[in-house]
């Protein structure tokens, strides 16, 4: 069994603000998204823009994100989690952006489910067989 298993998605979830601290870092805006296969973190990662122009010519970014803003970004993400219903597949993506110093943050949730673990939970029987007989 991996050690994924043996950790709640809570505790995964936050392993993942800590690796990506340093990438959130200066960051003015993006997307976090965070990859669900029965109910521990496989794949993550942040898109982002790397850099900005103005005429072709590069532009400082902005001020972005800083420790403290990082560190209420993982206690959002923690509070949206405790909305994730009986879904064990999916996908949690956060998109975020400063705006005058204040960190926003936009939560969406895909869930996945399976056809053949319902059909194993719910047998199927054919109507028409029944009539057949």
């Amino acid at each position: 069994m991996s050690r994924a298993y043996e950790m709640s998605l809570a505790r995964q979830l936050s392993y993942v603000f800590e690796e990506l601290e340093p990438e959130l870092l200066g960051l003015t805006g993006g997307t976090l998204v965070v990859c669900i296969r029965n109910d521990s973190i496989g794949k993550f990662g942040i898109r982002h823009d790397a850099m900005e122009s103005h005429d072709g010519v590069i532009v400082p970014l902005r001020k972005g994100l800083q420790k403290s803003h990082v560190t209420s970004f993982r206690l959002m993400a923690m509070e949206a989690l405790k909305r994730k219903k009986n879904w064990t597949h999916g996908e949690i993506v956060f998109d975020f952006t400063i705006k005058q110093d204040t960190l926003l943050v936009s939560t969406w949730f895909e869930s996945n489910y399976n056809m053949s673990n319902l059909l194993e939970k719910f047998p199927y029987s054919d109507p028409h067989q029944a009539s057949r007989r």
